[in-house]
C-alpha cells in the first residue's frame, strides 16, 4: 500500500513539474493597447486563454493615446502594438523601426466607434452636423492622429479646407473630453466609450459617426523588426488573434442591428469581457462594438491612401509607401 502511495506521489510530482516546465517554456509578449472596443479581440484572446493555448504568456500594457504605443513598440517597452494608425506610427515605420503585421479595427458604416461631438454652446450657435466643423476649434489627441485624418477626410468630402479648422491637440482622450465639457473647444473627435458619459449627462452633443461619413482602416497590429525575428512568437500571436477576430465577428458583429449588439446567452460572455477591459458597463458596450475583419485582413490600399494624405499635409515624411512598411509574410491583405 505504501509503495502504491509513493508511486502516486511521484507521478503527481512529475505532472506538476511538467506543467511548470510548460509554463516556463511559454513565449512572453507585452502588448500595448488602449482600453477601447476597437481592441476587443485582444481582450477576448487574453480572457478566454487563446494566447495561453498558443503557448504565449501575454501582458497587456494600457495607454491613453495611440502614438505612445508606437513609440513604446519601437523602444522595446512593448513587443507588439495594437492601436490606430497615426502620422507618428507611419514615420517610425518609414524609418524601418516598425512593421505592420495585421489589421484590426475599421471605421465602417453601421458600427459606432469614433464620433464627432459638439460643445453645448457651439451646438446652440449652429454646429449641428459634422460638415459644420469648418472654422471651429476641434479637440483631439494629437496632430497627425487618426482623429486628424478622419477630420481631413471629412473636409475633403464636404469641400472645406482643413486649414480652416483650429486643431487643438490635447495629448489624451480624457483631456479632449474635459475640454469639450468645459467649453474651451467647440467640438471634439472621441470614441463613443469616452464621450458617452458626457452626452448622457448633457455635457456635449452628438453630431455623427466617422464610419458613416468616411469609412477607413483605423487600426493595425505592428511590431519592431527585432520582434519579427522571432517568427514563432509572431505566428502564435497572430493565430490567437485570428481566432478571437472570428469569434468577435460571428458572435457580436453579426448580431448587431442599428449599431447595437443584443445581450443574450450567446453574446453576453464576450460583451462582459470587453466591458471588463474597457471599464464600461455591458449596457454601454453594446453600442460601442467596432468593426473588425473576421480574418484580420488589412486594407492595404487604404493604408497607402492614408500615407499619401499625411505626406501631402506635411505630417508624414516622404519617400515611402504602404509596401515599405508592411511585413508581407504575415499580413493578410484585403
Amino acid at each position: 500500500m505504501i509503495g502504491i502511495m509513493r508511486l502516486a506521489l511521484a507521478g503527481l510530482v512529475a505532472i506538476t513539474a511538467m506543467g511548470t516546465a510548460r509554463a516556463e517554456d511559454a513565449l512572453k509578449a507585452r502588448i500595448g493597447v488602449l482600453r477601447l472596443s476597437s481592441s476587443a479581440p485582444v481582450f477576448i484572446a487574453q480572457d478566454k486563454g487563446y494566447f495561453r493555448e498558443a503557448g504565449l504568456e501575454v501582458e497587456l500594457k494600457f495607454f491613453d493615446a495611440a502614438q505612445p504605443i508606437a513609440v513604446a513598440t519601437t523602444s522595446g517597452d512593448v513587443d507588439f502594438g495594437i492601436t490606430a494608425f497615426t502620422a507618428g506610427l507611419y514615420n517610425l515605420a518609414g524609418k524601418g523601426v516598425l512593421k505592420v503585421i495585421g489589421g484590426m479595427s475599421r471605421e465602417k458604416a453601421g458600427y459606432p466607434l469614433i464620433g464627432y461631438f459638439a460643445s453645448n454652446n457651439a451646438y446652440a450657435a449652429g454646429l449641428k452636423t459634422p460638415k459644420d466643423l469648418a472654422g471651429k476649434r476641434v479637440a483631439m489627441t494629437q496632430v497627425g492622429s487618426s482623429f486628424h485624418y478622419s477630420l481631413g477626410l471629412l473636409a475633403d468630402k464636404y469641400g472645406f479646407k482643413l486649414s480652416e479648422v483650429k486643431i487643438v491637440p490635447l495629448q489624451s482622450l480624457s483631456n479632449a473630453a474635459a475640454a469639450l465639457k468645459g467649453e474651451t473647444v467647440d467640438a471634439a473627435l472621441l470614441p463613443i466609450s469616452t464621450a458617452r458619459k458626457l452626452t448622457d449627462e448633457g455635457g456635449a452633443k452628438f453630431l455623427g459617426w466617422v464610419g458613416d461619413e468616411t469609412p477607413w482602416q483605423l487600426g493595425a497590429v505592428f511590431a519592431s523588426p527585432k520582434t519579427l525575428t522571432n517568427k514563432a512568437l509572431v505566428t502564435k500571436l497572430l493565430g490567437a488573434l485570428a481566432k478571437a477576430d472570428r469569434e468577435y465577428h460571428d458572435v457580436i458583429l453579426a448580431s448587431m442591428k442599428d449599431g447595437v449588439a443584443p445581450i443574450n446567452d450567446k453574446t453576453k460572455p464576450l460583451l462582459e469581457i470587453i466591458a471588463k477591459y474597457t471599464n464600461l458597463p455591458v449596457e454601454q458596450v453594446v453600442g460601442n462594438c467596432a468593426y473588425i475583419d473576421p480574418d484580420g485582413k488589412l486594407d492595404v490600399k487604404n493604408v497607402d491612401n492614408q500615407i499619401k494624405w499625411l505626406q501631402e499635409q506635411g505630417f508624414a515624411d516622404k519617400g515611402f509607401d504602404a509596401n515599405a512598411i508592411i511585413a508581407k509574410e504575415f499580413v493578410k491583405a484585403d
